[in-house]
């Protein structure tokens, strides 16, 4: 059996294969201690482990085999569900990619914001705690009941969220600005894709793939079909698994 691991800034995502299927799947709170946390959910024996996301350098040096970018992690993945994707939108806890596949599934090219948590799930996380909800998924649940009368202008997360307090405190509708604040992140993201020259089939990977709202307006804005994986957070898992399971595979 091979197994990935994808250890990130919010979650930590473990996946095991064996003659092609997944064996087992696991998805916990990356916590302070990333790496003990890794080597406690890959419970079991393994021929060969990969490792990919922010922790993979230290899971070489503790217990992975060999290391795969997140690139080329959510590639694999992406494609092993959804053949035939030529574009993969990732947007984890501290950055967004969009990665440009060909026809066969290759890596051609990708364009990555990592140097701001504008966009991601960080900066939707600290939205949703200003404006009071109890989570993140309430947060993009009541954005869905929002009008659309309301633009936030900022997408400087410390700006945006000084916005948003004040549209509140002048009354303005709690799920108006929700909604105005998740149609941010999707004119972030569509500016992205556009850059990168984005084909279909497109697939979303990610914990922001959960977010409901995100999806629907995204898919209204671009006009096209958001495939979302059923587990989208454990995608660059499975992408290191079925490199673990390669053969040949060299980092």
């Amino acid at each position: 059996m091979y197994a990935g691991i994808d250890i990130g800034s919010r979650t930590i995502g473990m996946v095991a294969m064996s003659a092609g299927q997944i064996k087992q799947f696991r998805l916990e709170d990356t916590g302070f201690e990333p790496t003990d946390t890794a080597q406690k959910i890959l419970d079991g024996t393994y021929s060969r482990i990969v490792a990919t996301g922010y922790g993979r350098h230290s899971a070489k040096a503790e217990f992975a085999d060999d290391i795969i970018t997140e690139i080329k992690a959510h590639a694999l993945g992406a494609a092993w569900i959804f053949p035939g994707v030529r574009t993969v939108l990732d947007i984890g806890g501290q950055d967004t990619k969009v990665i440009s596949l060909n026809e066969h599934g290759a890596v051609i090219d990708f364009l990555m914001n990592d140097r701001c948590s504008a966009g991601t799930g960080k900066f939707l996380e600290i939205m949703s705690t200003a404006l009071g909800y109890n989570s993140v998924s309430e947060f993009g649940q009541e954005a869905l009941t929002g009008e659309g009368t309301i633009k936030i202008s900022n997408m400087c997360t410390v700006f945006a969220e000084s916005e948003a307090v004040t549209l509140l405190h002048r009354g303005a509708p709690k799920k108006d600005i929700a909604l105005a604040l998740h149609a941010s992140v999707v004119e972030r993201t569509v500016g992205m894709l556009q850059r990168a020259g984005f084909k279909t089939p497109l697939v979303f990977t990610g914990g922001v793939a959960k977010n409901r709202c995100i999806n629907s307006l995204l898919a209204t804005k671009l006009g096209v079909d958001v495939l979302v994986p059923e587990e989208p957070q454990l995608v660059g898992a499975l992408g290191a698994a079925l490199a673990a399971a390669k053969d040949g595979f060299t980092a």
